[in-house]
């Protein structure tokens, strides 16, 4: 024991002056974003609030229970989810294989030999048992550049897990907004074909009594047909819509309940969009590209360490027992066996190998360096092109709402005129075909409206905390 205390001394104080470590350090570089986000409302006060729309969960901004239920199946059950929670586990436990070069490695060994001879007529029995350790002293840091990168991997795919929550969380309330859209516009739908049933019948009856011509009636005819013909494309797109929802939660395709109509959706009175600054802070895509940042950092600084010495300590230590018989007597023995050394390993010469595997290095950090600038472009382009679409769109739902109200007076207007006599069908006929479109794009409005909310949201970076 005595022997091996120098050994560990050498350890603990290579332990100890290990801080040398080449490379670069990372630093966040410095990237000029807007320091306001574009406001087409030009609305000084809403650019100012440091809260955030993002900030809220998501079930306070999806109210509707049945869509809180929806995105907590498809958190559970999506298999998306599922391989990004065991992409964390894999690049955990690769962090721990890399980490584990930082400290001594020790293996044990036995060995028991046994046998006879049979010109001496001896005999013999040995048992080996031996421990053997080694030590990388990191001096020049490359272990710990290794671990930094391999920790950064994992900060990195935890992020990508939180990137595909937010991504699942919008998708489902995108998709089932769209559903609701779709019922809206298949109600309205069935409506006009009831309606304009009773239209048709109501001219039949006028021209029994000579009242109307049988143009009028064709006339009738020709909206009714055109509604019904919808009926059925509308009912094919609830039903991919209902598959599509049900391979987000992680079931085979079904139907999917449904929770409150698309004009009982409640919209938030107010949606600040919080200061720019913390949109680095807040978009997971953007803290993912930053940890590969911070890994192809480290990833410099072993390719340096590898034009420096590679040192490492070696230490065994152990002993053999057994009884050898010679001629007739029996000899029984015991011996210890220790050694120690010293591996030092210097490239001399690898044709250019290492000079290139740090260019390597570099050029993979600069590519990095490019995609996080990137993802923070993309990340500010997402965020002013939801705020440009939900001002609009909420304005569009607006007019195209008193364009609704508008036509239904009309049409109601055209009807008594037509009843009296004072006009013809053709007039009642524009005024329904106009109402009908008017109210499939009302629809449409409305849940453009909504799908905006959704995308404002995750453009924000709310949804996955």
């Amino acid at each position: 024991m005595k022997k091996l205390r120098p050994l560990i001394s050498v350890v603990l104080v290579s332990s100890l002056i290990g801080g040398c470590t080449v490379g670069p350090n990372y630093r966040r570089p410095a990237v000029q974003t807007p320091t306001a986000y574009r406001d087409l409302g030009n609305n000084p006060e809403a650019q100012a609030r440091t809260a955030s729309f993002a900030d809220l969960p998501w079930w306070q901004v999806f109210q509707d229970p049945q869509l809180q239920d929806l995105i907590r199946t498809a958190l559970k059950q999506n298999y998306d989810m599922q391989l990004a929670a065991e992409r964390i586990n894999s690049e955990r436990a690769q962090l721990a294989i890399t980490r584990s070069n930082l400290f001594p490695q020790a293996q044990g060994d036995a060995n028991f030999t046994g046998g006879k001879e049979q010109n001496f007529q001896s005999k013999s029995n040995f048992l080996a048992l031996t421990a053997d350790a080694a030590f990388q002293l990191d001096f020049f840091g490359k272990l710990r550049r290794e671990t930094e990168a391999a920790r950064a991997q994992l900060l990195a795919t935890e992020d990508a897990q939180r990137t595909v929550m937010l991504t699942l969380v919008s998708d489902v309330a995108s998709d089932y907004f769209t559903l609701l859209q779709l019922d809206l516009e298949l109600q309205i739908t069935r409506d006009t074909v009831n309606t304009q049933g009773d239209s048709v019948k109501l001219t039949s009856f006028r021209l029994d009594h000579g009242v109307a011509t049988k143009l009028d009636v064709l006339q009738a005819q020709q909206v009714l047909d055109t509604a019904n013909a919808q009926i059925p494309d509308l009912e094919r797109q609830i039903g991919q819509e209902e598959d599509a929802i049900s391979i987000l939660i992680g079931d085979y395709p079904q139907g999917v309940t449904r929770g409150r109509p698309l004009v009982g959706q409640v919209l938030p009175p107010d949606v600040p969009q919080g200061l720019p600054s913390s949109l680095l802070e807040r978009r997971p895509d953007i803290r993912e590209a930053e940890q590969m940042l911070i890994a192809a950092n480290a990833e410099i600084g072993v390719a340096k360490a590898e034009f420096f010495p590679q040192i490492s300590l070696t230490g065994s230590g152990g002993g053999s027992f057994g009884r050898s018989s010679v001629f007739t007597s029996m000899m029984s023995s015991q011996t210890s066996i220790w050694s120690y050394g010293v591996q030092v390993t210097q490239p001399i010469f690898a044709g250019g190998a290492l000079r290139g595997n740090l260019h390597l290095a570099e050029s993979q950090h600069e590519q990095a360096l490019i995609a996080y600038k990137q993802a923070i472009q993309h990340a500010f382009g997402d965020v002013s092109d939801a705020l440009i679409a939900y001002q609009k769109y909420h304005d569009v739902r607006a007019r195209q709402d008193q364009a609704v109200t508008d036509l239904e007076e009309s049409v109601r207007l055209s009807i008594m005129r037509y009843q009296g006599g004072t006009t013809t069908y053709l007039e009642v006929l524009d005024g329904q075909r106009s109402l009908f479109d008017a109210e499939l794009t009302l629809a449409s409005a409305r849940g453009n409206e909504y799908q905006s909310l959704v995308q404002l949201y995750r453009a924000l970076g709310g949804g996955w905390q």
